[in-house]
């Protein structure tokens, strides 16, 4: 191919991803109103819709005022009817799988319980590749073609290597081929829980997201965007120390707010989370105990966080949603009481809108934000 054919194809790549981010950030748009927010000519814009139309990402119906005076010209919005995104989630004690289209919109939602603590990588990842292709068959069978999928996980992630689950007692994991024939990116269950969150939940652009579950992850949103850190190992909140001369923790330190304030920490002999909540509603003096024992060491983490990163609100998610009536009260109270000395009132702590199945969908969310980053590579247009 010669130069001035890369350089065609490349300015198209480049207008498709400009066409397709304007009709998804502030669509629908007629193809007038288009080229005038693009800056693009109205047959270059007729040209680009062309294709995602072909593509099944955008569809046009309704009549909208577009750019032009006179009559209403028809609407050009995304599409969930036929392009999709599988994500994945490897837990302690369950694995899950969801298809989301592209208008954000959940299809289809499968978990399977499991016992996965020191287990066999080989044989978790063969029944989620299985899972995997369950869900896929059945995203097939509703007309959507899934382009590509995410894979959440309980541990730290090196250019798609699964570095180090301490829980699941997995070291250097590599998981390509997970999903068959489609790309797979892989990265730590807090970080995409809070862009489960960003995307799927409250939406607001600066946050700090907790994940509560056997471990304890943050992700730090900014602007918009996930802070990762240097080395992509931002957020292991768990391991901030709350008791210098605590119990000693897996981690090889003492006092770390997982002792206090991680899921078994929580339950103690209980086997679920939703025991304890029924123990909770009933009054019961032990799991109340529990719930305000961690929410002190949650509060006692969290005002070093807000020191720190000053985010804009907390949200609980993960096992916490679900306790947030009994931990939010004391989790307030220990920020409030701590930080008021310095900065007054503390920043709003909120429960996840979404819940358990933040990492889940922040999976599926970021390959949905691939396709419309770059519809031309991901598509094959």
């Amino acid at each position: 191919m010669s130069s001035r054919g890369v350089r065609h194809d490349s300015m198209r790549a480049r207008n498709l991803a400009v066409v397709l981010d304007a009709i998804h950030r502030t669509g629908p748009h007629t193809r007038a109103a288009l080229a005038e927010r693009t800056g693009l000519t109205k047959t270059t814009v007729s040209s680009l819709v062309a294709d995602l139309l072909e593509a099944g990402v955008v569809s046009e119906g309704g009549a909208v005022r577009g750019g032009e005076r006179g009559r209403p010209g028809v609407a050009v919005s995304l599409s969930g009817r036929r392009v999709a995104t599988l994500g994945l989630e490897v837990n302690i004690d369950y694995l899950a799988a969801c298809v989301v289209d592209l208008t954000r919109a959940v299809r289809l939602r499968r978990t399977r319980p499991a016992d996965n603590r020191n287990s066999d990588p080989a044989e978790v990842l063969g029944l989620l590749r299985d899972l995997a292709r369950e869900t896929t068959d059945a995203a097939a069978a509703d007309g959507l073609r899934v382009m590509g999928a995410a894979l959440a996980v309980p541990g730290t992630v090196e250019d798609g290597v699964l570095r180090s689950a301490p829980h699941l007692g997995w070291r250097d994991v590599r998981v390509a081929g997970l999903a068959g024939d489609l790309p797979l990116a892989v990265d730590n269950e807090a970080n995409l829980a809070a862009l489960g969150e960003l995307w799927f939940g409250s939406r607001e652009a600066d946050f700090l997201y907790v994940s509560g579950e056997i471990g304890i992850g943050a992700g730090l949103v900014v602007g918009g965007a996930l802070f990762r850190g240097t080395y992509g190992l931002a957020g292991e909140l768990g391991h901030v120390v709350v008791v210098p001369d605590g119990p000693a923790c897996r981690c090889g330190g003492r006092g770390c707010l997982e002792v206090y304030a991680g899921q078994d920490a929580l339950l103690g002999p209980l086997k679920s989370v939703t025991e304890l909540v029924e123990r909770l509603e009933a009054g019961e003096p032990r799991a109340l105990e529990a719930c305000a024992r961690a929410g002190d060491a949650l509060g006692v983490a969290l005002t070093s966080a807000v020191h720190l990163l000053d985010p804009g609100r907390i949200v609980l998610g993960g096992v916490y949603a679900p306790l947030f009536p009994w931990l939010g009260g004391p989790v307030t109270d220990g920020l409030g009481a701590r930080l008021a000395p310095m900065r007054g009132t503390p920043p709003p702590l909120v429960v996840s809108g979404i819940g358990a199945d933040a990492a889940v969908l922040g999976a599926a969310g970021l390959v949905i934000q691939r396709v419309l980053a770059d519809p031309a590579q991901t598509l094959g247009l």
